[in-house]
């Protein structure tokens, strides 16, 4: 056998091996396989050369490979491979003229990342490269999933929708997350290079990488860009002629591709932060989902109570918030730093709010520990729980200075928790994952475990003054509509009492904007058992100019009994809709074969609207570009309809997203889901 140059070239079989690894849709020019399973390859030799029983391979990963670290490790060649460690057979030994077809088999707790391989023939010689990823198709990875049909949603799912609105007006928005698409996996890896950990001790860093909960947390930090140099930049409000506003974005491709070529990209709000995190997650083999809590709590002081202080007009002076909803992520991974039975679910939250051990990130957190108030688990169980289940109580300040107690809820927080469900459009709701339900048993055991200040309310209306502020259906954009609050005196004595019902612009994270409507009645007489109502004329020619992309208005009513200083209020978020966006195929969905779509909608507003363009995207559909159709200026109810040209490249159910931005009606989207033949 010939001492050196026996091996003419190493074929990776890269086509078998990445449909075996469910990684194929990345491309097949390279390999691209998950930990823990057997991937294949061939050795061709110099004619009249065989390959030693005894030769050795080297695998390794990161700038300084070290098998202390398990960044670097040596293997020999057995009989068979086996699951638990790294290992390799000669499946097919071939004659002195064949080539030798090898099987190797990964380390299921192996760090992920780029690996190269290398034979020892007594001396190196180079077979190539490929990248390990997370398995959730193996029993022995900390991220195994037994459903197909769940690894088919949240690791192979390209697309998917995101849930934004109010409680009781929740609305789904697609997005693409395209962790396929050609680049994003190279930079879903370089987001993990970029993160301090790595820059301060990279052999440490590359080490922790075999472990879902680090990698979640690297992620969770980095797609922000406080502390680092991170992904997307928050903004809430304000001037985006720097960048682009966080409602335009209908997919995390293009926020990736920005990042890489050029750094932190401008802006992102909680949905964008999370549908980021969400590809870099599956990408990297992180099973994930996003996920929406409608009436999410801001706890700045972690005492699981969010604490608003008003003045005697109703002004909120407090420093704590709760957010119409709030949007974060949660990865499925066993917890082996924790009980057995806090493996699954794990919320993490990109968005920045508060620092966990000193860094902008939060989670992973068990879902299952925070249903059951357990909040010594990492990682920042406290936040995460108030997030869901806070208490609300509520004073006013009086011009004497003296404090009263207005109100107070455990039913305002944590509301109709949603994902998108399982192989369909459907919303899920898993609120029952977070939380008991409101005033069971359970509920009142967990919030005593949870150390939770307060006692819970009584079950039931109280005697007393109730308001309760009621709303037209399908409020769209534009229109004028009235509003009204009613007030209800289930006392014996009649009462008279100030009134206030105000209505104000609001984004969804809280912040309020100007007022567009306001009541006030300074003796309001409400005879006992008696009901009356108060209208609140909401006029586009007043909430239009100053409404934000969120389209939100917050209605608030506060009735104060004069003679016994008894304050009542009560709120309730307006979401005005967004038109339709109507998509219609022209031809038969075929791959290769040129498909037409007419995209058509309305302008609801009383106005003109100027620079009005559609953009259309979809993973399968447009070869990963954005296809933009300007419309120009469109009347006040006046119809846009455009037809668009474009040729699908995969075959299977894939989601066209589409998106209608102008001047004065912004952050309406709509999609269409295609059945692409062969």
């Amino acid at each position: 056998m010939n001492q050196a140059g026996e091996i003419e070239r190493c074929d990776l079989q890269c086509h078998t091996n990445n449909t075996d690894h469910h990684t194929e849709l990345n491309g097949v020019g390279r390999l691209v396989v998950r930990r823990g399973q057997p991937f294949s390859l061939t050795l061709h030799l110099r004619p009249g050369s065989q390959l030693p029983s005894s030769c050795t391979l080297t695998a390794h990963t990161g700038p300084l490979p070290r098998e202390e670290s398990g960044t670097k490790v040596s293997f020999g060649l057995s009989d068979s491979t086996v699951n638990t460690a790294w290992s390799a057979s000669i499946t097919s030994p071939g004659d002195v003229w064949e080539p030798v077809s090898l099987s190797i088999c990964s380390s299921p707790d192996a760090p992920i990342g780029l690996y190269s391989l290398s034979l020892d023939l007594g001396h190196s010689v180079p077979l190539g490269q490929f990248i390990l990823l997370f398995n959730p198709w193996c029993a022995r990875d900390a991220v195994y999933m037994s459903s197909e049909e769940k690894r088919q949603e949240y690791v192979l799912a390209q697309d998917g929708l995101v849930y934004k609105g109010s409680s009781t007006r929740i609305k789904a928005y697609p997005w693409l997350f395209g962790q396929f698409e050609t680049g994003i996996l190279d930079i879903c890896l370089r987001i993990l290079d970029e993160n301090p950990k790595f820059v301060s001790d990279a052999d440490q860093d590359c080490s922790a990488r075999r472990n879902p909960v680090y990698v979640t947390r690297v992620i969770s930090a980095m797609v922000n860009s406080l502390d680092d140099r991170g992904v997307l930049v928050g903004q809430w409000g304000g001037d985006y002629s720097d960048g682009v506003r966080p409602t335009r974005w209908t997919g995390s491709g293009t926020i990736l591709r920005q990042w890489a070529e050029g750094g932190s990209v401008r802006y992102g709000q909680c949905w964008v932060f999370a549908s980021v995190a969400c590809t870099v997650s599956r990408a990297l083999g992180i099973p994930c989902r996003v996920v929406t809590n409608f009436g999410s709590a801001h706890d700045k002081n972690t005492n699981l109570l969010i604490e608003f202080l008003y003045d005697e007009d109703g002004e909120d002076i407090s420093a704590e918030s709760i957010w119409n909803f709030h949007v974060w992520v949660d990865n499925w991974m066993k917890r082996a730093d924790l009980s057995p039975e806090y493996s699954g679910w794990q919320a993490s939250d990109p968005t920045p709010q508060e620092k966990s051990e000193g860094v902008y990130c939060c989670g992973p957190v068990p879902l299952r520990g925070l249903r059951e108030g357990d909040l010594t688990m990492k990682y920042d169980a406290p936040f995460v729980f108030a997030e869901v289940n806070a208490d609300v109580v509520e004073y006013v300040r009086l011009t004497d200075g003296r404090m009263a107690r207005m109100g107070g809820s455990t039913a305002t927080v944590g509301h109709h928790i949603s994902t998108k469900a399982v192989g369909s459009d459907d919303r899920h709701d898993i609120t029952h994952q977070y939380k008991y339900p409101e005033g069971s048993e359970e509920e009142r055991r967990v919030f005593q475990k949870a150390k939770h200040h307060n006692k819970l309310l009584q079950k039931g209306e109280e005697p007393g003054l109730h308001i309760k502020i009621k709303l037209p259906p399908n409020m769209l954009v534009g229109g004028d509509y009235d509003v009204s609050a009613r007030v209800v005196n289930n006392q014996m004595e009649d009462k008279t009492c100030r009134f206030l019902f105000s209505a104000r612009i609001v984004s969804y994270d809280g912040k309020l904007g100007a007022i567009c409507g306001h009541a006030y009645e300074s003796n309001l007489k409400v005879m006992s058992g008696e009901e009356k109502s108060v209208v609140l004329r909401l006029e586009y020619s007043v909430y239009g100019e100053n409404l934000t992309s969120d389209k939100q208005i917050l209605l608030k009513a506060i009735v104060i009994d004069q003679a016994g200083m008894d304050f009542h209020k009560t709120q309730k978020t307006v979401v005005l809709d967004n038109p339709d966006i109507n998509i219609h195929l022209l031809g038969e969905p075929r791959v290769g074969q040129p498909l037409s779509a007419e995209v058509s909608l309305q302008n609801p507003l009383p106005e003109g609207l100027h620079n009005c363009c559609f953009s259309l995207e979809g993973a399968g559909l447009t070869g990963g570009h954005t296809i933009t159709h300007m419309v120009g200026t469109l009347g006040p109810q006046q119809e846009a309809k455009v037809k668009v040209d474009f040729t699908p490249t995969n075959a299977g159910l894939h989601k066209l997203l589409v998106d209608f931005d102008s001047d004065k009606l912004s952050n309406v989207k709509g999609f269409l889901n295609i059945d692409v033949k062969e």
